[in-house]
């Protein structure tokens, strides 16, 4: 079973079902052929990420999330830092919900741990389908309890 945990670094943690979250991003991993292990999501500002994205990956630009893969074969384990500010920017720019913006945030970090990329010629792409499977799924009733 996940061990999924949320921390708010300069930031209140949002509001989300923890138990549908945990039981939907077990289903993702499970449908990537994976387990999932301990998955720690860090929420912050745009300052935090940008000093994260300089300090461990020598980035000096602003991101909605940095994922640290600790994976052992086929058990996923993993931190993901994500910037509400820049989730919030995000949200008003592709004119869709926040809530729903940060949900695709945080399923993106669960699917580059079970490997899919999205930097690549064609992989964003690739990753958008992915996200929006996910996004269906957890709108199916079995997570809407």
């Amino acid at each position: 079973m996940i061990n999924l945990e949320f921390i708010g670094q300069n930031v209140p943690v949002p509001e989300l079902k923890k138990d549908v979250v945990r039981e939907w991003l077990c289903e993702v991993v499970r449908l990537h052929g994976k387990t999932a292990g301990r998955l720690t999501y860090i929420f912050c500002d745009d300052d935090y990420i940008l000093e994260t994205n300089k300090k461990y990956l020598n980035h000096d630009y602003f991101t909605d999330i940095i994922t640290f893969d600790y994976s052992t074969c086929r058990r996923v384990s993993g931190d993901m830092v994500i910037s509400l500010d820049t989730v919030r920017t995000n949200a008003d720019k592709f004119g869709v919900g926040y809530e729903d913006e940060l949900l695709r945030v945080i399923v993106h970090g669960v699917l580059h741990l079970c490997g899919i990329n999205d930097k690549g010629e064609g992989e964003r792409e690739i990753m958008e389908h992915h996200e929006n499977e996910a996004l269906r799924l957890l709108k199916q009733d079995a997570f809407n309890r």
